[in-house]
């Protein structure tokens, strides 16, 4: 559900090599890859969403290196040399005067989605501007990925990806399909809570894996509060590959050992992996 475009079609030049180092606490990620870099990575999943975020700077705004103008272009031409197992997304800022011009376009070179980032992309999720583009979305049957929860970008608001915002935007269209990316780390519960009412409201668990706590704190929430079948699987590559992320959840009671605290069933996991997330949004293969 949650990959990012890879920067490089051939082999990344020694000079242009990119690491960033905030992203995990065990390594540094590699931002500059290649398009055999993600089919190594992806190869678990049987069909992956793909894009960028569209941005002025994206280094500086969003961690990783790919040329402005060529946000949508790269994502388009990527996906559509696999589209059997790759499926892109387009990414605008709601606040650009040619927002649904650039849509238009990039659903005329195969994108089927949406990637917002209000916090990189710094603009009010809640704001006039939005709301018109979440009513497009909404008759289009665009499905929308937007960026819920924490983020080491210094200039990100935090107060533009806290999950409730969701909560609000789907009461004002119900039928526009959501996902909350992150699971909204570390608002595991409220993102739980959003994704339980709505019925087009979901999640994807791409990089939880990576804080165990906050991981078994997402899931254990999504058991109890039943909406564990709104939860899809997503990787966040570059930061990890799809084989990681299910290795990751598959390991959400590990720190439980020697408590007597409640258990994620094992079997929900799994329908996490295997979830339909095409069907969910809408999409085909």
């Amino acid at each position: 559900m949650h990959s990012h475009t890879p920067t490089h079609r051939e082999a990344v030049p020694p000079e242009e090599r990119r690491v960033y180092p905030n992203w995990r606490t065990d390594r540094d990620v590699t931002t500059t890859n290649t398009w055999a870099d993600y089919d190594r990575e992806m190869a678990a999943a049987d069909v992956s969403i793909v894009f960028n975020i569209a941005v002025d700077d994206p280094e500086p705004m969003t961690g990783l290196p790919y040329p402005p103008e060529r946000t949508n272009d790269a994502t388009a031409e990527f996906a559509a040399a696999d589209p059997a197992r790759r499926i892109g997304f387009l990414s605008v800022n709601p606040l650009w005067d040619n927002v649904f011009e650039e849509t238009e376009r990039c659903r005329e070179l195969g994108l089927r989605g949406v990637k917002l980032g209000p916090n990189y992309q710094d603009f009010d999720p809640l704001g006039e501007q939005a709301m018109a583009f979440y009513a497009y979305c909404e008759k289009e049957s665009l499905p929308i990925l937007v960026h819920a929860g924490a983020s080491p970008m210094r200039h990100a608001p935090l107060r533009y990806t806290h999950p409730l915002i969701a909560d609000e935007i789907a009461l004002r269209f119900p039928e526009l399909r959501i996902v909350l990316a992150h699971m909204g780390h570390p608002w595991g519960t409220d993102t739980a809570v959003t994704i339980r009412k709505h019925p087009h409201v979901y999640a994807d668990v791409s990089s939880i894996y990576l804080r165990p706590w906050v991981c078994y704190q997402a899931l254990l929430a999504a058991h109890e509060w039943g909406c564990t079948g709104k939860l899809l699987l997503g990787s966040d590559f570059p930061i990890a590959g799809t084989a990681e992320a299910m290795a990751g959840i598959r390991r959400v009671n590990d720190i439980l050992d020697g408590t007597a605290l409640p258990r994620v069933p094992l079997e929900q996991v799994e329908q996490i992996i295997h979830a339909d997330a095409l069907g969910a949004l809408g999409l085909s293969r």
